[in-house]
């Protein structure tokens, strides 16, 4: 049980340096809150260890530690999450940069040439005949996925797996184009 005397001094402690601690970490994170919420917490810790306390070990001295290693965890923390938050934003402009002089340098003559009109004819060619089946009523007919299944007898899920097994096998076949 905690003696009189420890519970005063802290008081006394508590007193004279609450205001002084709060101003050192407001200098450096800004945010009165979480200032606050530091040196309280100075102050917990402070209270729960300070009999395994050297008898050198000055109070003030000890709280004022807490608060500075609190406050540098913090603003780290506040250093991490604005690297990222940058290194996000660049990656994002730099998608859309690619995307604008990707679509500057389209040319749609191009896209229908001759020479990819054969690629896309040969590729669909060699694919198995149902699968080949499944993407003309889809991507030829306009058929939804639904409608398909039903004409076909198949589920909607073995639709889905037939357009994405051409899709990426056309993927494939025009990779030096895309």
């Amino acid at each position: 049980m905690e003696s009189f005397s420890d519970i005063q001094n802290f008081n006394l402690l508590f007193n004279e340096y609450h205001g002084r601690f709060v101003c050192f970490a407001m200098g450096y994170i800004k945010d009165r809150q979480k200032a606050e919420d530091f040196v309280s917490e100075a102050f917990a810790a402070f209270w729960e260890n300070y009999h395994q306390l050297s008898a050198e070990t000055k109070p003030p001295a000890y709280i004022m530690t807490i608060i500075k290693n609190k406050c540098l965890n913090w603003l780290q923390h506040q250093q991490i999450e604005q690297r990222v938050t940058s290194e996000l934003k660049n990656h994002s402009e730099w998608l859309l940069k690619t995307k604008i002089s990707t679509l500057e340098a389209c040319d749609p003559d191009f896209l229908f040439s001759n020479e990819i009109q054969r690629i896309i004819t040969s590729t669909l060619n060699q694919l198995p005949r149902k699968t080949r089946t499944i993407f003309r009523m889809s991507r030829d007919e306009g058929l939804p996925y639904n409608v398909i299944a039903k004409r076909l007898n198949l589920s909607q899920k073995s639709i889905e797996y037939h357009i994405s097994k051409t899709l990426d096998q056309l993927r494939n076949s025009l990779k030096d184009f895309l």
